[in-house]
Parts: C-alpha cells; sequence; structure tokens
C-alpha cells in the first residue's frame, strides 16, 4: 500500500512517538437529530435554479483543496506505514475530511487531514459509502455503517460538503433516509455549493415522501440556501417555470403542488381565526390581519390560510365582538330563534340571529334552561320579549316584569 504522503518522494511519514493528536474512537450515538435555529445567509445570485434539473451531473466531485497547514508540526523523528483506514470524521463545516490510520509499525492509530493520504488509500475507502450514497442502496449503507472495525462518520461530506443525506433525498430514498437518521445524520447539513439541505433536494428533486418523512425527522423547513430560498420557496420557484399546458409536465407539476402542500402544512400552524381586523394587497399578496382565538399576538396571514366565510364576513363588512353568554330567547320576524347576548365589551345586550352566535354559547343557554339553573331573571327576559312581540303595531307594550306568581 502506498505510503501517507502523495509526494512520491518522501517513502515514510514522519510521526513523533507519542501522537500528540488525540485519539477519539467513540461510536457516535443512535438517534434522532432535533431542530436547528435558522441560518440566513446572503443570496448567491449565481446559482441557478436549474442546479437540480441534473442530478448526476450535480452530484460529481470538484477540485476544492483542504488546506491542512498545521500537519508537518506534528511529525517527529521516527517514520510509519499506513495499514489502513479505520475511521473518518468531517471538519467543522463540511470543509474536508480527515481520517483515523492505523499504522502497520504499530503506533496508535491518529487522525490525519486528508490531503496527507494518497488518494488511492482514500479512494479505498470512501468509493463503497459513496456508490451506496449515489446508488440509494440501502443495504451496502447499512453494512457501511455496522461494520464494527470502522467508527466511520455518517456526516462524512464531498468535495462539495454534501453529505449521503443529500444524494438518497434527492434520489427519493425513504429507506436510506432513515438509516442514516437512525445512525445521526445531521438533517440540516448545509453543503458548500449552493447552501442546500436535504430537505431542499427532496424539494427540488420532486420527492413529497422524502420531504415528509425529514419533516417527521425533525427538519427544519426554514432553513434557507445560498439565495435566501427556504425548501418551499424552491418548489414554488420551480412550479412557477414549470409548462401548464404540457403534458409531459403534468405529472412533474402535480409532484410539486404535493411537495408545496407538504411543507406548507409544516410552516403554517393552523389555529382557530376569531376575527379579522385590516387587509392589504392584492392578488396572491392579498393578506388579512387575524385575531386569534387563542389569545395570540395579531398576525398577517395569506388569504389562502383564512376560512372563507370569515372573508366573507368581513368583505362584507361585519364587525366583531366579544361575547360573555346567551342571556335570553325569541323567535323572530322570519320564524327563526334570536338570542339576546351579553358582550365583553358593550354595555348593551343586542339581539342576535342564531348564525351569529357562538354554538357553544347557545347550547350553555339552552342546558340551564332544561335544568332551571338560570332563576327568574332569564324567565323574565323571554317574557318580557314575548310582550314585547305582542305589543308590536302600534299597540302600547307592557314594561313591567311578569314572574308567572
Amino acid at each position: 500500500m502506498e505510503t501517507l504522503f502523495v509526494n512520491q518522494t518522501l517513502s515514510r511519514l514522519d510521526l513523533s512517538p507519542k501522537p500528540k493528536l488525540p485519539l477519539s474512537i467513540t461510536p457516535q450515538p443512535i438517534h434522532f437529530p432535533t431542530t436547528t435555529a435558522t441560518t440566513h445567509l446572503k443570496p448567491n445570485k449565481n446559482f441557478a435554479i436549474f442546479a437540480v434539473q441534473n442530478q448526476e451531473k450535480n452530484f460529481q466531485e470538484t477540485g476544492d483543496t483542504l488546506q491542512a497547514n498545521n500537519f508537518n508540526d506534528e511529525v517527529d523523528e521516527s517514520y510509519g506505514e499506513v495499514s489502513k483506514i479505520i475511521g473518518s470524521r468531517a471538519l467543522p463545516g463540511g470543509k474536508g475530511m480527515e481520517y483515523l490510520i492505523e499504522w502497520k509499525d504499530g503506533h496508535a492509530p491518529s487522525w490525519v487531514p486528508e490531503d496527507f493520504i494518497a488518494k488511492d488509500v482514500v479512494a479505498e475507502y470512501e468509493t463503497p459509502w459513496w456508490t451506496a450514497a449515489k446508488k440509494a442502496d440501502d443495504k451496502a449503507l447499512a453494512e457501511l455503517l455496522a461494520a464494527e472495525e470502522d467508527w466511520r462518520d455518517v456526516n462524512a461530506v464531498d468535495k462539495d460538503g454534501r453529505t449521503a443525506l443529500l444524494f438518497v433525498s434527492g434520489l427519493g430514498s425513504e429507506p436510506c433516509v432513515k438509516i442514516l437518521a437512525e445512525a445521526g445524520a445531521d438533517i440540516d447539513h448545509r453543503d458548500n455549493a449552493g447552501g442546500l439541505t436535504a430537505l431542499h433536494m427532496a424539494a427540488g428533486y420532486i420527492k413529497p415522501g422524502v420531504a415528509k418523512l425529514l419533516l417527521d425527522l425533525g427538519a427544519d423547513p426554514e432553513v434557507e440556501d445560498d439565495r435566501g430560498l427556504t425548501p418551499l420557496a424552491l418548489a414554488k420557484e420551480i412550479l412557477k417555470v414549470t409548462p401548464k399546458g404540457n403534458p409531459m409536465q403534468f405529472g412533474r407539476r402535480l409532484g410539486l403542488e404535493s411537495v408545496i402542500r407538504i411543507l406548507e402544512d409544516s410552516v403554517y400552524e393552523y389555529a382557530e381565526v376569531e376575527a379579522i381586523l385590516e387587509k392589504r394587497g392584492k392578488g396572491e399578496n392579498l393578506e388579512y390581519l387575524v385575531k386569534w382565538k387563542d389569545g395570540s399576538d395579531n398576525e398577517w396571514v395569506k388569504a389562502k390560510f383564512v376560512a372563507e366565510d370569515l372573508v366573507k364576513d368581513f368583505e362584507a363588512g361585519l364587525e366583531y365582538a366579544v361575547a360573555e353568554g346567551v342571556v335570553a330567547k325569541r323567535m323572530g320576524d322570519d320564524g327563526k330563534n334570536e338570542y339576546l347576548v351579553k358582550w365583553a365589551d358593550l354595555e348593551e345586550e343586542t339581539w342576535e340571529p342564531e348564525e351569529n352566535v357562538d354554538p357553544d354559547l347557545i347550547k350553555e343557554f339552552e342546558q340551564g334552561q332544561l335544568q332551571g339553573n338560570n332563576g327568574s331573571f332569564f324567565k323574565d327576559q323571554i317574557l318580557d320579549a314575548e310582550t314585547e312581540q305582542i305589543g308590536g303595531n302600534g299597540a302600547v307594550k307592557n314594561e313591567s316584569s311578569v314572574d308567572g306568581s
């Protein structure tokens, strides 16, 4: 096997009898990763949306070289030959790799940056991993991760800072995603060729099943790429440039719409709206300022996410108030029930048609009537209401209460 240095004029590697690079061979625990904070970077105008059009071309390795200037400081008087690589780990930020080297002369294994290891030695170790990832071979990935003699980093990166999870997500392999996630893969890792995450890959390559699985595993749908696009924004942008009338693109559009629905469900939390307060914008940009029933802060929400009946009422000019309870009931002129409502922010009670009253308040009132727990006050209100109806058509109303005694 070739020696460690790429420079073929050096036949042996200078090592210290007591390596200064610490040995750390702790297998990574199996766990489902949690959502990390959203990363915001400046948009890269040179990154084209059509980068996701050709996966095979897009996934090819390019030649960024890891700078490892400090490695020479670690060498000393003795030399050793490489036996094999027995572990790997990615550098912070996905900037490269380093490998755990087993030495032929019995030195303790030590970590060495990839640029100081012969390319054929690295290729022998890495080729099975990346072949399995780019073919979405779940069995091969599982076997490599299960190898007892190998402390392989599931978050290993290629020259573009991409991990195996990004490849299998773009290929739409749910089994591979599950295997990598269970092995501790970073669900929100961003590559160095555009800031794409696995969720961006699933969205861009139209893999709704993988998109949903990644979200279930805790992927953050609001992580942005280098252009400032979330996976949802990326999917919408691709849909926008996908022809509508072309039968060949019909399946593609359906897939994108499915991805968009899945991502929207994860981004927008659905809550009960108490009232619409204002509106702004037009067309796709139309928004309503809504007041939530749970007391959350008022929020501008896209029109398509607001219930149609609330929008209809708002546009018709109806006003909203908070009801404390129903205190009386009567039959209206149209033969339908009306309820006397006590308001929290109004001094006067008002008669309202049944459709304008909260069904829960009506139910509470009716139950109270049946159980006789509402006292003579409610009874008087009902009789007063009936007297008012009888006293119509110009007759003098009887303003006195009738208690039935």
